[in-house]
């Protein structure tokens, strides 16, 4: 009980450091002079490098029994070179940005194993303990609107170094390695050749990087977009606020969700509901309708990425845990997170909201389709051989 609570402390401020700081970086990149082109060229190449660096991590924290080392320097790193992002060179934020994905990349993967071997051991669910992340965003880009419009953009790094210290005092209380955590066990490049070899499950990494892509539109592009149909800062931050408090009870129920519904048919929800936000901004670009099509955002992605998580944890063997977490996390925020942020920011510029929000659109309808193929191929019980023999698709 006592480590479920330091978790959720943990997402809490994590979120709240998040929150209040990631929403409002492109807008601090953009008063020091680059366009949302040029922001979308800065951010995919840090990821790209983030990309290929994550590996080490892994063997860092499981050979080396060091993931709480990793988890601490994921989050205090970032943190600290957040006062650099006011440099008005292109080279220095370049650098500054891919040092902080670079150590940032990890805390999905690494924190996600903590939450769920712990939720397991508790009786609770993994959903219970990442929901607290969502509300911490929440009261965290909200925070963030109100200090951006009573302060200098520029000196947005200041919570989000105190909030973030927060958070690595939570993860030092934390165990030197999760419990029970089978994390690459076997090799890195042959865990990835075995998933990578079933078309089901490729299929499946298809449609959630043809989903997620679009949610730079909304993590990276939706204050630059929203200001440019005429928003506020301060009403960007209540929209902001809505789309991640709406992800709390999308968490918390989840797990009631995909027992009824099961986790292929949970995905196709969340995608479908891809669609539908993507599909109102596309039709209605008004600053009320971004503000209120945010209520979708936590059936949306909050459903979507509970299910994900737990697809993959299902369908992959103990050993093979990490693999298959990092590869769908590889693809989900990584390759996604590239191609998001170049497409749209050059999309965005050159045709602005309406264009990029076309893109979304379409984007997370061929995710449907082939989401769509997953849970059709679930029903007609093809067994993948990454999978147990108890669990099959």
């Amino acid at each position: 009980m006592k480590k479920l609570l330091k978790l959720r402390g943990f997402y809490l401020f994590l979120g709240l450091a998040g929150g209040s700081f990631g929403s409002y970086l492109t807008l601090l990149l953009k008063q020091g002079g680059l366009d949302s082109g040029r922001i979308g060229m800065l951010m995919a190449t840090g990821t790209l490098i983030a990309i290929c660096i994550q590996p080490l991590w892994g063997v860092i924290s499981d050979r080396y029994n060091q993931a709480r080392l990793v988890l601490i320097l994921s989050v205090a790193v970032p943190a600290v070179l957040a006062v650099f992002y006011q440099s008005d060179y292109f080279i220095v934020l370049l650098v500054v940005y891919t040092l902080s994905t670079i150590f940032s990349s990890t805390q999905a993967p690494i924190a996600d194993s903590y939450a769920i071997v712990a939720a397991n051991k508790a009786g609770s669910t993994y959903g219970s303990i990442r929901m607290m992340l969502s509300i911490g965003a929440a009261v965290g880009a909200y925070a963030g609107s109100q200090y951006v419009s009573h302060f200098s953009v520029s000196t947005i790094w200041v919570p989000f170094l105190l909030l973030s210290s927060v958070a690595v005092v939570f993860a030092l209380t934390l165990p030197k390695q999760a419990e029970e955590n089978r994390m690459m066990s076997q090799s890195f490049s042959k865990g990835i050749k075995t998933l990578l070899g079933n078309k089901i499950f490729l299929a499946f990494l298809g449609g959630s990087f043809l989903v997620n892509q679009t949610m730079t539109a909304f993590g990276t592009y939706f204050v630059l977009a929203f200001q440019s149909v005429g928003g506020s800062t301060s009403h960007a931050g209540i929209a902001l606020f809505i789309a991640s408090f709406t992800n709390f009870p999308s968490m918390l129920y989840a797990s009631k969700v995909i027992k009824k519904l099961g986790r292929e048919r949970t995905l196709l929800l969340g995608a479908l509901i891809y669609v539908l936000r993507w599909g109102i901004q596309f039709a209605f670009p008004a600053p009320e309708v971004m503000i209120g099509v945010q209520v979708l955002h936590g059936l949306s992605f909050g459903l979507f990425y509970v299910a994900a998580v737990e697809y993959v944890s299902h369908i992959t063997l103990p050993e093979m845990q990490a693999t298959g977490q990092s590869v769908f996390n590889i693809v989900f925020s990584g390759f996604a997170g590239i191609l998001g942020n170049l497409l749209n920011g050059i999309l965005l510029r050159e045709g602005g909201v309406w264009l990029m929000n076309l893109s979304c659109m379409l984007s997370s309808a061929v995710g449907v389709l082939l989401i769509f193929y997953v849970s059709r191929s679930t029903r007609k019980r093809i067994l993948i051989p990454v999978a147990s023999e108890r669990a099959s698709l």
